[in-house]
């Protein structure tokens, strides 16, 4: 860390060192919701997130994070760095998952941080009931996280999934019901 910056120009720095153009013009030509994408992998995120770990301003430089929705790489980090700096409370959580700009965030935020909370099996259940798509395909991705520890839920889950007949979801929802299924076996 650069000490003659403050946390969010310090992160916004190691940002543009590591930047890879053809990683994010790939990203734009995808469709990519962000205005600002510097290309970084997610070894490279992760290397960053390490980066401030214990550091005692490693919450609020997060939350700085989460609220930079333009940066693709702002919202990767964010929830790397809050599980390190302790996780979140369940309606912050929620509030994380309908915040989510993307299927990619979507994932980092369950994989790195909820699969990790207390409160993961009922928020993957919560979000797995709504009318929402998007919200539903959280809750199947929070889930896949944690199937090792639920597979009964995770089969309930998947199974009510595939009979709403969502596009988004239904390639998800199948993967978690052969591995629950698995599990159960």
């Amino acid at each position: 860390m650069d000490t003659q910056f403050n946390s969010m120009q310090a992160v916004k720095r190691r940002f543009f060192a590591m930047r890879n153009g053809v990683i994010a013009d790939t990203l734009r030509r995808a469709g990519s919701p962000f205005h600002i994408i510097f290309g970084l992998n997610l070894p490279q995120i992760s290397e960053i997130a390490a980066e401030w770990h214990g550091h005692p301003e490693a919450g609020d430089l997060a939350r700085k994070l989460w609220a930079n929705t333009t940066c693709r790489e702002s919202m990767l980090l964010a929830p790397m760095l809050l599980h390190g700096a302790g996780g979140v409370e369940k309606e912050a959580a929620r509030h994380m998952v309908e915040e989510s700009p993307s299927d990619e965030v979507t994932d980092i935020l369950c994989h790195r941080l909820l699969r990790h909370s207390p409160y993961a099996a009922e928020l993957a259940d919560e979000l797995g009931d709504e009318e929402d798509c998007r919200m539903r395909y959280a809750g199947l991705r929070l889930m896949f996280n944690i199937v090792a520890a639920h597979p009964q839920q995770a089969k309930a889950m998947a199974t009510a999934e595939l009979e709403r007949g969502c596009a988004r979801t239904q390639r998800i929802a199948a993967a978690l019901l052969d591995e629950a299924e698995f599990r159960l076996s």
